[in-house]
């Protein structure tokens, strides 16, 4: 299964969104990596929100370019509060209720 994965930088007040399949890892690598990268600027990163996407990876890539094509702090919000129910290619996700601050 592959999982599209929302992180917060509280230093940058930035929010960064990726596709993997184990959130655990990759959130790990984020704050961890010794390359530098985009979020190695902004550690450490919190994990604020997942969601089950698909188990076919060219779903997920396509999913996690929509929303970051989309630039929208608003959307990434919305996501992670789950107030507002997800249309179009967004509605496939299904949250992953265990993911707390």
């Amino acid at each position: 299964m592959f999982f599209i994965y929302i992180l917060y930088s509280a230093s940058s007040d930035k929010y960064y969104t990726g596709y993997t399949n184990n959130y655990q890892r990759r959130t790990e690598e984020h704050n961890t990596s010794e390359t530098l990268t985009y979020t190695s600027k902004g550690r450490p990163w919190i994990l604020k929100a997942v969601f089950e996407c698909s188990t076919d990876e060219s779903i997920a890539m396509k999913i996690e370019k929509f929303i970051k094509k989309q630039k929208s702090r608003t959307l990434t919000e919305k996501m992670i509060e789950g107030a507002t129910p997800l249309t179009g290619i967004l509605a496939q996700l299904v949250k992953v209720p265990y993911v707390r601050d």
